[in-house]
C-alpha cells in the first residue's frame, strides 16, 4: 500500500453539519474542524435511517483495515448520491502510542483532523478518566476517615484507570507513607478504554440514563457484606458533571467530506467494543445510511454489538459487512505471521476456514453478510479470485473487492452498491444469541460454543466464587461481555484458522453493574495492556509545528 495521503483541505465544521441538516446552534465548535453536537438534536431527529455494521474476520496484529473500510464505504455511498453519516469510536492513546500508531483509517479513507482525533481530541477520554478516578478518590477517602470500620479494604472492586499502556500499574500497593497518607491496600489500574465509565458513556441513552448507571456502580463491600455503590459515596452528581460535555457526540469529517460522529472508545477484547448509542442513533436520525463498526473480529465486538448494544438500545441492522484480507487468510492458512505479503493462493485457500466460521456466526444473528475483501497492493488476481469464488459459489454470500485506501470512495463503489442492493430486502429482526434472563453459565456457553466453537468451558476456583456471589447479589440476569484475545477464535492467541475441540477457561467474572453487564475474563487477557519492545511513541515528534509519526 502507498503511504497515507496528506491531510486534505478540510471544510469548516459548520458546513459538514449543514450536510446533515444541523444549524450552528446545534453545534458546540472545538476549533474550525470539529464540534460537539447538542443532545436535543436526537429529540428533533429520531432514528430512521438504515444501520450498516462493519465487522471482520480474526485479524492479524496490524488489523485488517476495518475502520478504513467503514470510512471508504461511507464515501462510496456518498459518491452514489446517498445521504450518509459515519459513527465510529474514538482512538485510545494506549494503542496510538503503543503498537497501532493511530485509529482514524488510512490513505484516502480517513477521518480528520487525524492527529487531533488520535491524541486529545475533545477531551472525552480525559473526562472518563477523571470521573473514574474521582470515584476512586472518594472511596479511599471514606476508608481513611472511617478507619476501615465500615468498608472492607480487602473487598474493593473499583480500580483506577489511565489512558496509557503501562503494565507496571496492573497490580500495585497504594496508601503507603504513614498515618496521614491513607490506608494501605492492594489496587491497580486498567486502561481507560476498558473502564466501566467508558462503557456507561457509550450505552447511556441520555443524561437521566447516565446518572442512573453511574449511581449503581458497585465499588466495594462492607465488613457486613453490604454493597457500596457510587451513589452511597455521594459521587453520582460530580461524576455526571465531569461527563456532561463528554456525553455529546463529536462531529468531524472524512477525507472526502462525509460527516462522521467519533464518540466513545471501549476496547472489544476487554469491553463491548462499540461507539456510543447516542452517536449511532443521531447518525440514523440525520442520514439515510449510518455506517458503524464493532472492534476486532465478529466473535468479539460484533457479538457484543448485537447481544448488548442492540438489545439494550433497541437497534437493528439493515446489513452486515464482513471485512477480510488476503494477508489475514494467509495467517490462518498456516499460523505463520512472517511474509504475509508474498503471493500464496494455496495458503489463502487454507485460511478460508476462518472466514467460513465468521459467516456462520453472522447468520446466527441476522441475514448473511456482504464479504468485503480489503485490497492491498500485494494481493494478486489469483488470490482474490479464490476468495470471490469461495464466497459466491460455496458460501452463497455477496462479495465485493474494495480499494478505498488508494482510491477513496471511488474504490468502494462495488462494495457500496452491494450494500445498497442487500439492504433493499426487508430483513428479519435480528435474533440475540441468548436471553438475558438465562443463567450466566448458559450465556457464557452460548457465546463460547456458538461464536468461538469451544467444546468445553472450565471455571477457575475464583470464577466459581465470583459466580456464586453474582447470583447472591442478584446480578445474574445481566448480559455477558466476555474478555478474550482478539488473535484467535479461541482464548489461546496462538490457535489460528478455525480451532476445534478446544476448552475456554474462565479465570474470573467481573461485574459492571452500572454499564449493565458481567465480564467473564478468559485466558491470559489483561485489562491494562503493555507496550511493545519498540512502541510507536518513539517515532512521534513535532516538526515545524506539525505532529509526525501518528498514522
Amino acid at each position: 500500500m502507498p503511504s497515507d495521503s496528506p491531510t486534505p483541505q478540510l471544510q469548516p465544521i459548520a458546513e459538514i453539519g449543514a450536510k446533515l441538516g444541523l444549524t450552528e446552534t446545534d453545534l458546540v465548535p472545538y476549533g474550525h474542524t470539529k464540534a460537539k453536537v447538542r443532545l436535543n438534536v436526537l429529540e428533533k431527529h429520531p432514528p430512521k435511517g438504515k444501520l450498516i455494521l462493519v465487522s471482520a474476520i480474526t485479524p492479524t496484529a496490524a488489523g485488517e483495515g476495518k475502520t478504513t473500510t467503514t470510512i471508504g464505504l461511507g464515501q462510496g455511498l456518498a459518491k452514489l448520491g446517498q445521504r450518509v453519516c459515519l459513527a465510529l469510536r474514538e482512538p485510545s492513546l494506549g494503542p496510538c502510542l503503543g503498537m497501532k500508531g493511530g485509529a482514524t483509517g488510512g490513505g484516502k479513507s480517513q477521518v480528520h483532523p487525524a492527529d487531533e482525533i488520535n491524541l486529545h481530541f475533545t477531551g472525552d477520554f480525559h473526562a472518563v478518566t477523571s470521573a473514574n478516578n474521582l470515584l476512586s478518590a472518594l472511596l479511599d477517602n471514606r476508608i481513611y476517615h472511617e478507619g476501615m470500620s465500615q468498608i472492607d479494604p480487602r473487598r474493593v472492586q473499583w480500580r483506577r484507570v489511565m489512558d496509557m499502556n503501562d503494565r507496571a500499574l496492573r497490580h500495585i500497593v497504594l496508601g503507603l507513607g504513614g498515618i496521614l497518607q491513607g490506608v494501605p491496600r492492594e489496587g491497580g489500574f486498567d486502561i481507560t478504554a476498558a473502564s466501566e465509565i467508558m462503557a456507561i458513556l457509550c450505552l447511556a441513552e441520555n443524561f437521566d440514563d447516565l446518572k442512573k448507571r453511574l449511581a449503581r456502580i458497585l465499588v466495594a463491600f462492607t465488613h457486613n457484606d453490604e454493597p457500596v455503590t457510587a451513589d452511597s459515596l455521594h459521587a453520582t452528581g460530580a461524576m455526571t458533571a465531569l461527563l456532561k460535555d463528554a456525553l455529546m457526540p463529536n462531529l468531524v469529517q472524512s477525507t472526502e467530506g462525509v460527516p462522521a460522529f467519533i464518540h466513545g472508545g471501549p476496547f472489544a477484547n476487554i469491553a463491548h467494543g462499540c461507539n456510543s448509542v447516542i452517536a449511532t442513533k443521531m447518525a440514523m436520525g440525520l442520514a439515510d445510511w449510518a455506517v458503524t463498526e464493532a472492534g476486532f473480529g465478529f466473535d468479539l465486538g460484533a457479538e457484543k454489538f448485537f447481544d448488548i448494544k442492540c438489545v439494550s438500545a433497541g437497534l437493528d441492522t439493515a446489513a452486515v459487512v464482513l471485512v477480510a484480507t488476503c494477508r489475514a487468510l494467509k495467517l490462518h492458512g498456516d499460523g505463520k505471521s512472517n511474509d504475509l505479503t508474498r503471493p500464496d493462493p494455496e495458503k489463502v485457500a487454507r485460511g478460508l476456514v476462518n472466514l467460513d466460521k465468521h459467516v456462520e456466526n453472522i447468520k446466527k444473528f441476522c441475514e448473511p453478510p456482504i464479504v468485503c475483501l480489503n485490497r492491498f497492493d500485494t494481493d494478486t488476481d489469483a488470490e482474490i479470485q479464490i476468495v470471490r469464488e469461495h464466497c459466491e459459489n460455496k458460501l452463497k454470500v455477496p462479495f465485493a473487492v474494495s480499494d478505498h485506501f488508494s482510491n477513496g470512495g471511488a474504490g468502494a463503489m462495488e462494495l457500496a452498491r452491494a450494500v445498497m442492493q442487500h439492504a433493499e430486502k426487508v430483513p428479519d429482526p435480528f435474533h440475540p444469541l441468548y436471553d438475558w434472563t438465562e443463567d450466566i453459565p448458559t450465556k457464557i456457553w452460548k457465546v463460547a460454543n456458538g461464536m468461538y466453537g469451544a467444546e468445553k468451558i472450565e471455571y477457575s476456583k475464583k470464577a466459581e466464587r465470583d459466580l456464586k456471589s453474582l447470583v447472591k447479589w442478584g446480578y445474574d440476569k445481566l448480559p455477558v461481555c466476555i474478555a478474550k484475545t482478539q488473535s484467535s477464535l479461541s482464548d489461546d492467541p496462538k490457535l489460528y484458522g478455525r480451532p476445534l475441540g478446544f476448552t475456554v477457561t474462565v479465570r474470573e467474572i467481573l461485574l459492571s453493574a452500572g454499564a449493565g453487564f458481567v465480564i467473564p475474563v478468559t485466558g491470559e487477557i489483561m485489562r491494562m495492556p503493555g507496550l511493545p519492545a519498540k512502541p510507536q511513541a518513539e517515532n512521534i515528534d513535532v516538526v515545524d509545528g506539525h505532529i509526525e509519526g501518528i498514522k
